[in-house]
């Protein structure tokens, strides 16, 4: 599906844009906003948009997703305007599809949402891990859709998924070149999930070692260009790619960074959601997703500038509870402040929620007051204990320290008395020495 972003005479491709207006719809995004969004992922994406439009209707067309009166019109703007490719601003079947190329002709090309976005992240995924996934999701789009259009795609792939082969090999007897490369394009399907299942297993391997190192993750969230990663980059003086994008990165990023208290915990950045977000393509990133589920805390950075942010904050939290997570501790973290008209008033409107903090990742604004927010977070969540540890247990009393809070420490011949407060995940491995535990033996 990669496309080439300019046409021979080195000029973006102009993009012609259509949205559906579902009648009686509540969502908080209008047509309007939603469109606008799409234009901006056309722009990021290196397209020239020329012009958009819409139909309400109760339902999609299910043959051209609109109307047939619809697409005559959109013909005809395409044909005015010298438009290349129309995008449509839901995901597509294969049919509407197919039969919207044979309506608007063969030199207009057609896109859906997913499509447009699939094209942004091969652009952006940098590592190895995104690279497959990026492709993984391409190939899995591309499988039902595959019409003499997009006939030869192992071979523009260039085996680019390590150790596959690029040419579709020999036909069998009465195959036709679209059954050539159906099955070229299930062949590289299986491989990219191994190779992906291969990453999974290092990246769990590496979840292990951390574990044991006792640091609690944070893990960054939010809607595409929300400052993630100008928020990591901020909080751990890392140099992670912050740029005023949708989906500038892909990749997940993990940086130490110390408490107020001086207690450490690994702060990681994540893919941006959006909405419409395709739950195949979040199967796809699968890997990268799981670091949300391995967090303690989530901070929920919000683009709190931005026309549509509570649009774009119910958008991260649908998708958090698809996901599994929506039960993990959350602070809203309302970014880009000094973008806003009014930073009084939006302070004193955070003032009103225990949950939110008000601050700015490209000024510094605030940052004390979420760092001191997340340990007061952690602290809370922390479970009491007295143990008694032996002497040879030196490495559970240093987690001890490191990551709770020591009331009072005591040695007898036996060991190490502690009574202290620890994270839920250390509590297992101290349950063996548990004084109130052996008390209750003995009797």
């Amino acid at each position: 599906m990669s496309r080439q972003p300019h046409t021979l005479s080195n000029q973006p491709e102009r993009a012609f844009l259509v949205g559906v207006e579902r009648k009686g719809s509540r969502s908080l995004w209008t047509v309007h906003d939603s469109l606008e969004e799409l234009a901006q992922l056309a722009r990021t994406a290196g397209l020239d948009v020329v012009g958009s439009t819409y139909q309400r209707l109760d339902h999609p067309n299910p043959a051209t997703y609109i109307g047939k009166g619809k697409v005559e019109e959109v013909k005809a703007a395409v044909a005015a305007l010298g438009a290349q490719t129309v995008i449509f601003d839901d995901e597509l079947s294969p049919a509407q599809q197919r039969n919207l190329e044979r309506a608007l002709g063969e030199d207009v090309k057609v896109l859906d949402r997913t499509a447009l976005i699939l094209d942004i992240f091969a652009q952006h995924a940098r590592t190895r891990e995104g690279q497959l996934q990026v492709e993984l999701a391409q190939y899995e789009y591309r499988l039902p859709r595959l019409t003499r259009m997009w006939t030869h795609l192992a071979r523009q792939a260039g085996g680019r998924a390590g150790g596959a082969t690029g040419g579709v090999g020999l036909r069998g007897p009465g195959e036709t070149q679209l059954e050539v490369d159906r099955r070229e394009i299930r062949r590289r399907i299986a491989h990219l999930k191994r190779e992906l299942e291969e990453v999974r297993t290092h990246r769990e391997q590496y979840r292990r070692k951390r574990r044991q190192a006792g640091l609690p993750v944070v893990s960054l969230v939010g809607y595409t260009n929300a400052g993630k990663s100008t928020l990591l980059n901020a909080l751990a003086r890392a140099d992670v790619v912050a740029e005023d994008k949708l989906f500038a990165t892909l990749d997940p990023t993990t940086r130490r960074v110390r408490l107020p208290e001086g207690r450490e915990i690994l702060l990681t950045d994540t893919v941006g959601f959006i909405q419409k977000l395709p739950p195949d393509l979040v199967a796809a990133f699968r890997a990268t997703l799981e670091e949300i589920h391995e967090a303690t805390l989530l901070i929920h950075v919000v683009d709190i500038s931005h026309p549509m942010a509570e649009a774009q904050m119910e958008a991260v939290e649908r998708i958090l509870e698809e996901l599994g997570v929506s039960h993990k501790p959350v602070i809203v973290a309302w970014n880009k402040v000094d973008r806003v008209d009014d930073p009084a008033a939006v302070r004193e409107q955070a003032a009103r929620y225990a949950d939110v903090v008000v601050l700015s990742a490209l000024t510094g604004e605030g940052l004390d007051d979420l760092l001191a927010r997340i340990e007061h977070v952690l602290r809370a969540r922390l479970v009491p204990v007295e143990v008694e540890l032996p002497y040879t247990a030196g490495n559970l009393l240093s987690l001890i320290h490191a990551q709770g809070t020591v009331e009072s420490e005591q040695y007898t011949g036996g060991g190490t008395r502690v009574h202290a407060a620890v994270p839920p995940w250390l509590f297992p491995q101290l349950e063996p020495y548990l004084v109130r535990r052996r008390t209750t033996q003995r009797k």
